[in-house]
């Protein structure tokens, strides 16, 4: 666990609710998106008048810093971008729901053989979690914390997934995604409607994430924010990108996963009784 050089260790009051992203936060079922993302976006910038006058190894660079940059977001936003990028580099774009349903097919290819095994219980559920998410949401259960799930994939996805993983217990119906009419849903939306409707202060609010959006959400609510630096692909250890951008993020703490349990639930509560 660190703590972040001059913001709050720990909450000033006690949490009543919590808002969790949900891949690479809980879920590891999706765990190398931004090397589908990245070379398909890449491939549609270059195909361009400015994209061919240009090395591809700087128009994929131009690709992954937007991707990041937007990462947290609902997907069609980084689709958006990618058309937005077309333009101005002398193409004509397609819709950006054409590109995030390209993007869709090709993930789904790819995480095909993580979604059977957990259908057929030939792959355990607890492998593709971030450690100690089953204990983490116990934990919060315990001390009377309402879990909110708030993901950029899309809502069908992570209801499914959630189920597949076994955590959508947890959550109830308490589980959003993205929606297709993509201005209806934002975590941003989700975190307001939270405080707003529970009356709570910002204070009673926190959040744990590994993208910079949620946390910076969390933050703008007056929440305390947990960053999730974890590293998907080793499950073990700091993804140093993923904690530079947290900090940045307004981060209060940065963990790399939720083995070392009591020291946050001490941070959290001030008990792990």
């Amino acid at each position: 666990m660190e703590f972040v050089n001059d913001r709050a260790s720990r909450p000033s009051k006690t949490p009543r609710y919590a808002v969790l992203d949900f891949d690479g936060t809980i879920s590891l079922i999706r765990e190398g998106w931004q090397q589908i993302m990245t070379p398909y976006f890449a491939d549609e910038l270059y195909d361009t008048p400015k994209g061919r006058s240009m090395p591809y190894e700087q128009v994929e660079q131009i690709c992954r810093e937007f991707i990041t940059l937007l990462t947290g977001k609902q997907t069609i936003y980084q689709c958006i971008r990618l058309a937005e990028e077309i333009a101005a580099f002398g193409g004509t774009p397609k819709e950006p729901q054409d590109y995030k349903d390209e993007y869709q097919d090709r993930l789904l290819k790819k995480i095909d053989d993580r979604l059977r095994g957990l259908e057929d219980g030939t792959i355990d559920p607890e492998t593709l979690t971030v450690p100690g998410s089953y204990a983490l949401l116990q934990m919060l259960k315990r001390h009377g914390v309402t879990p909110y799930l708030a993901s950029g994939t899309d809502e069908a996805y992570v209801q499914k997934e959630a189920r597949l993983l076994k955590v959508d217990r947890y959550f109830g119906e308490h589980i959003y995604g993205a929606q297709r009419e993509y201005r209806t849903f934002s975590k941003k939306m989700v975190i307001e409607r939270i405080v707003r409707e529970n009356h709570l202060s910002g204070a009673e609010l926190i959040g744990f994430g590994d993208g910079y959006v949620e946390i910076e959400n969390i933050c703008e609510a007056g929440g305390f924010a947990i960053g999730v630096a974890s590293n998907e692909r080793e499950r073990k250890g700091i993804d140093e990108w993923k904690r530079e951008r947290l900090i940045r993020a307004g981060a209060n703490l940065i963990i790399p996963d939720y083995r070392d349990l009591d020291t946050l639930e001490q941070q959290l509560f001030g008990s792990t009784e």
